[in-house]
């Protein structure tokens, strides 16, 4: 099967890191390919540079969608453009958000969330109640970081992800913890290792749960919401006397 897996900023290293979380935890015969959109965002830190990052990625769709793609991957935690990639993409969409908080509460009773920066708080909540599991979920904590600092300053990033990992257990009573950042994910495995706890890592949650999907013959409903989109014409242009 093929998986195309999309970070939707620019920023090529962060694509690289992402693509070898995905290829880590992927079966031998599954075809991983992670790309970016060129002119989008940096990086993801708010409602305007999901918008702007959004056309590109669903072009990206588009075109996976000519070739053959089985599956995609939206790596960005705040799942932006999801339900509009759904209506375009035949087989499945997985963000890393539902994916990840799908494995919390599949391992675990509760949990936490420590993502990059405070602002990305409250959009985290506000997906994690759309999820319907915002009752599971005890805290949304923030390293206070921008996303880039996680790689131009990882000595640092680890250390406050270390500290609010133990918060998380030791304060919150969480079980299990979620990575609030696809730039996260090569960190999961030394994370997990030093802290004691389950630590979730949404690329590779939603790289396995797409696997699972289409092995087992799942695609896209086109009943209803997720149907393609409608066909329009231009606009009609009134007529000057």
């Amino acid at each position: 099967m093929k998986i195309l897996v999309i970070n939707p900023n620019s920023t090529a290293s962060m694509t690289a890191q992402i693509d070898a979380s995905a290829r880590r935890c992927a079966f031998a015969t599954t075809q991983i390919e992670a790309v970016n959109p060129y002119g989008t965002p940096a990086s993801i830190e708010g409602h305007a540079d999901e918008a702007l990052a959004v056309p590109a990625m669903l072009d990206l769709i588009r075109d996976g969608e000519a070739r053959g793609i089985d599956a995609y991957v939206i790596a960005c935690f705040d799942d932006p453009g999801l339900a509009a990639a759904r209506e375009i993409a035949r087989g499945p969409v997985i963000g890393i958000c539902q994916a990840a908080v799908q494995v919390a509460t599949t391992i675990a009773t509760r949990f936490s969330i420590v993502t990059t920066l405070p602002r990305s708080v409250p959009i985290i909540e506000d997906l994690v109640e759309a999820y319907g599991v915002g009752h599971r979920c005890r805290n949304v904590r923030a390293v206070d970081m921008p996303v880039l600092a996680l790689e131009s300053d990882p000595i640092t990033a680890e250390a406050r992800l270390v500290r609010e990992i133990e918060a998380a257990r030791d304060i919150d009573g969480a079980e299990a913890v979620v990575l609030g950042c696809a730039g996260m994910s090569d960190l999961c495995e030394r994370l997990q290792f030093r802290t004691g706890v389950p630590v979730i890592d949404g690329v590779s949650a939603a790289v396995k749960l797409a696997e699972g999907l289409v092995g087992g013959g799942y695609a896209t409903s086109k009943i209803g919401a997720y149907d393609y989109p409608r066909v329009k014409s231009g606009p009609v242009l009134a007529e000057t006397a």
